[in-house]
């Protein structure tokens, strides 16, 4: 089986972003969709807008993000409007709330457990899509990279309630309310589900994926008040396969000889995170196999 690349660099600055984003050799055509997390206020660990305002503008990108499942301050358009304000984004390129006005269905085809993803309206309105994701720990996924910020990123908020109850509702209070009331693996397969759904919309020409591995900490930045990283940062990394591009983090991280990386190992394992790079896998988006391809 051929290798897929994954390009990296240790070089965490604007420069290092539009390096690695050029050595994909992947022109996103028509209006580009950047989807990020715009971070929960109170946190601090969400990609810093001058870090990707170079990339944003080279690509005339829209930011793009959905309201989330639990009541914070991104439950409400209203509030999270604030919040992309708050935290900078507004500064650096037009932004877009998908789920702000509507919702649709995407239809899965041959998945484990979703007949459909929920994702937001505005969604339609996109030719290509940019997924830039800030690799860390997750309470829920274990980690969280590019293959969530396609799926429960890119989810509305019932879409999200959606996915982590495993099709069992989209109401988000029930979903919250039943949160850990649910078999894990089967969760991360929806996860999968929900990637598969996205990708066969845009079609895999459309889409390129870079995961930004700083500021490591074991919980994402949904939360308010992350714990600080324990281990160091490791640098930029990209492709255009997003199952190769979470496995080679995830080996980062695992085979990094930085001492502080104990507790994000049992973080994702714990809850089993490497099993959303092997249900993709299976759904074909992608191999985890893959060569590295140095930019240093």
């Amino acid at each position: 089986m051929k290798k897929s690349k994954v390009y990296f660099t240790k070089e965490l600055t604007s420069e290092g972003l539009l390096k690695i984003y050029q050595a994909l050799g992947k022109e996103l055509k028509g209006k580009v969709a950047v989807k990020i997390s715009t971070g929960e206020p109170g946190g601090h660990n969400f990609l810093n807008p001058k870090l990707i305002a170079p990339l944003v503008s080279k690509l005339n990108g829209t930011i793009v993000e959905c309201n989330t499942a639990y009541r914070g301050k991104r439950f409400e358009s209203s509030d999270h409007w604030k919040a992309i304000k708050q935290h900078g984004f507004l500064d650096i390129a037009p932004c877009d709330i998908l789920d702000e006005e509507g919702e649709f269905n995407l239809p899965v085809k041959g998945g484990f457990h979703l007949p459909y993803d929920i994702v937001g309206e505005h969604l339609k309105n996109y030719n290509s899509m940019l997924v830039l994701s800030h690799f860390k720990g997750h309470l829920m996924g274990g980690f969280g990279g590019a293959l969530k910020n396609i799926s429960i990123g890119l989810a509305s908020r019932n879409g999200k309630a959606y996915i982590h109850s495993v099709g069992k509702t989209s109401d988000p209070d029930v979903m919250m309310a039943n949160l850990f009331d649910r078999d894990q693996d089967a969760f991360i397969e929806s996860m999968a589900d929900a990637c598969k759904a996205v990708i066969d919309y845009l079609k895999p020409d459309n889409m390129a994926y870079i995961n930004v591995a700083n500021r490591l900490s074991v919980n994402c930045d949904c939360d308010a008040h992350p714990p600080e990283p324990e281990m160091a940062d490791i640098g930029i990394f990209a492709s255009l396969d997003p199952v190769a591009l979470d496995q080679s983090c995830y080996d980062a991280v695992i085979n990094s000889k930085d001492k502080g990386k104990k507790s994000l190992i049992e973080r994702m394992n714990s809850r089993h995170g490497i099993h959303i790079v092997e249900a993709s896998e299976k759904l074909g988006l992608g191999s985890s196999e893959y060569e590295i391809i140095n930019l240093d």
